[in-house]
């Protein structure tokens, strides 16, 4: 156990706090009055102002009741209405001349340290715009970016930011809102926000703690993945104790609260230090390791059918497969992070198709026609084009900047803390959410008209590439077809093979191609096998788009969309079928339809809340006295 010099006790144990319960102190015990209470006449103004009672206020201060009249423990009226997150009656006192950056109470706090520690952002707007001062300390050292960062008020932490507050600026004991975040809060929020705004990861306070040192006290998981993942935070930075986030990490590998990313960058460090052998520089080498991941499924696909291949006994072939498939599992599991094998399902499709032209040139193309090969290029290289574009193309992400981040924050502030319900704001992305929009972890954009995340492509599917993405699958089922129909003549040409047709018994001519020629067998079957499922998914996509008039996401998530529900789960934005499917493509049908165009990247018309989780929930906890 120790404690730093502002009075924080952090155990070797940790553990995050979610509230601080040393803020009830700035109000008295006294017993409440029941919530509905209309007579007012007999409250004094203190009592009327923590019940919102306007008029009587308005009363008594026109009876000539100083509005910076300060109480026993030189508490202004203005930090009463704060707390209670009485607007009108904060704007009627500040008309009068109240002064918003008095200081009273026990802690020394301003109206704004009083509203911060309640979560009242719509008392903080009226106060800013008023001329407070948000880096002025209390009795704690504490300025209110702190103090929200302490509590968990996210959105409050982002307006303070937008409104000029350094994401650095430090408390009497040097911790930034950064270090108090990972100390104090469990959740992602507000540490993956400070550090998207330019927190530094990487200062240390007085006692040499960085906000990581503050993480791994706390057991703060999430903190301590982003911060060593996203934020780059320095895993060597000594504290006064001689202590590195480094070593307090490495006593810990294999506890719950240590993730695999984090322990796959603890190994990594401390085998910097170590004897780089040959093989430990193959699997450090982030070159070597992103062609092996490229490499792995044509060599996989090759061996695989070579084997086949083989004339050895079907046991024997089972055999080597299996020791195949554990060969490839371990070694991906030494050369492969999670971040290479994300690539591989657009590697298993490369190689996939890949081996399909070498199989179509060398075996197919002597046995089928001019016309035949003709097509069959065509439409391959219009397959390729749909492939680039659904792959390399924008998928509609939604481009920001700081200063939009700011601008945008600022005007969602005002609006109160319904401007932050994920309805309107990413978290991630700091941004205002076009209808329809999703933010994908994946790609970690926000993607307006988002329909899914597709590995097959290594891109999100959203508004820019939907219709590009129908082309690829509909003409990746064109090339299976197409290379199925011209195995089956090359079949038919092979004396040897006995496949004049389709025999009455379907095993004896599976039989007989097997015997043929394996190779163009285990390729058929995997051209059998994809045109089956990209079919499915072909026939899934257009059943949503033109009859549901929905995404994938929107079918899949449609109990938390409100103008789903309020629509008994039919999309409002469907059509008609052939409204949708024209609007989908983007055609009039010679003038028939009428062409509208909707830019869902800057489409905000929202009825109500989407998502049923805000980002802050609005606090009624007035404080009574």
């Amino acid at each position: 156990m120790y404690q730093n010099s502002c009075g924080v006790a952090a155990a070797s144990a940790g553990g995050c706090v979610e509230i601080d319960r040393e803020c009830q102190n700035l109000i008295s015990k006294e017993s409440q009055v029941p919530a509905i209470e209309h007579d007012y006449s007999g409250f004094d103004i203190v009592k009327a102002t923590q019940y919102g009672a306007f008029s009587r206020v308005k009363e008594l201060i026109e009876a000539g009741y100083n509005v910076n009249e300060r109480d026993s423990e030189t508490v202004t009226l203005l930090h009463w209405a704060a707390i209670n997150n009485r607007k009108e009656i904060m704007a009627f006192f500040i008309d009068k001349g109240a002064e918003v950056d008095a200081v009273g109470g026990e802690l020394n706090a301003t109206p704004l340290h009083w509203a911060t520690r309640q979560g009242h952002l719509e008392a903080i707007v009226i106060l800013m715009n008023s001329g407070a001062d948000p880096t002025l300390r209390d009795a704690e050292g504490c300025s209110c970016i702190h103090l929200a960062s302490q509590f968990g008020h996210t959105a409050l932490v982002a307006y303070f930011i937008a409104r000029g507050v350094s994401p650095d600026l430090v408390d009497r004991c040097g911790m930034t809102a950064l270090m108090w975040s990972c100390w104090k809060v469990c959740n992602l929020d507000p540490t993956r926000l400070l550090i998207t705004l330019g927190a530094s990861p990487n200062l240390t306070d007085h006692q040499g703690n960085t906000a990581l040192h503050w993480a791994i006290l706390a057991r703060n998981t999430s903190a301590i993945t982003l911060l060593i993942i996203q934020g780059n935070a320095n895993l060597n930075s000594t504290n006064r104790r001689g202590e590195t986030p480094l070593s307090m990490l490495q006593s810990q590998i294999g506890s719950v609260w240590v993730g695999a990313k984090v322990t796959e960058k603890i190994r990594e460090n401390l085998n910097v230090s170590r004897s780089r052998t040959f093989l430990f520089r193959i699997t450090k080498d982030k070159r070597l390791k992103w062609w092996c991941m490229v490499g792995t499924p044509f060599l996989a696909f090759y061996l695989a059918g070579t084997i086949l291949s083989t004339s050895l006994l079907i046991i024997i072939k089972f055999f080597l497969l299996v020791c195949l498939y554990v060969v490839l599992h371990y070694a991906g599991q030494i050369l492969y992070d999670d971040r290479l094998m994300a690539l591989l399902p657009i590697n298993v499709y490369l190689a996939t198709k890949a081996w399909m032209y070498f199989t179509w040139f060398i075996y197919i193309m002597p046995y089928v026609s001019v016309i035949t090969n003709a097509i069959f290029l065509s439409t391959s290289g219009i397959l390729w084009y749909f492939f680039l574009k659904s792959w390399l193309g924008d998928p509609g992400i939604i481009a920001t900047s700081q200063h939009l981040r700011f601008r945008t924050i600022i005007e969602l502030a005002e609006k109160g803390p319904s401007g932050f319900e994920p309805t309107n704001f990413c978290s991630a992305c700091l941004i205002r959410r076009p209808l329809r929009s999703k933010h994908c972890s994946v790609c970690n954009h926000c993607v307006a008209k988002f329909d899914h995340h597709c590995p097959w492509v290594a891109n999100c599917i959203g508004m820019k590439n939907h219709k590009y993405f129908i082309g690829f699958l509909s003409y990746l089922v064109i090339m299976c077809v197409q290379l199925i129909l011209g195995a089956v003549k090359f079949w038919q040409n092979q004396p040897e093979c006995n496949v004049t047709g389709l025999s009455s018994n379907l095993l004896d001519t599976l039989t007989a191609i097997g015997q043929c020629d394996t190779w163009v067998a285990w390729v058929s079957a995997n051209a059998l096998f994809h045109s089956i499922w990209v079919s499915m998914l072909l026939v899934c996509q257009l059943y949503q788009i033109t009859c549901l008039g929905m995404t994938t996401n929107e079918r899949m998530n449609r109990g938390r969309y409100s103008h789903f529900l309020s629509n008994h789960g039919k999309s409002p934005f469907s059509k008609g079928p052939l409204m949708n499917i024209a609007e989908f493509l983007g055609c009039t049908c010679f003038g028939f339809f009428k062409k509208e165009e909707q830019d869902w990247l800057t489409s905000y018309d929202l009825e109500k809340s989407i998502e049923r989780q805000p980002l802050i929930r609005h606090k009624d906890n007035y404080q009574y006295v």
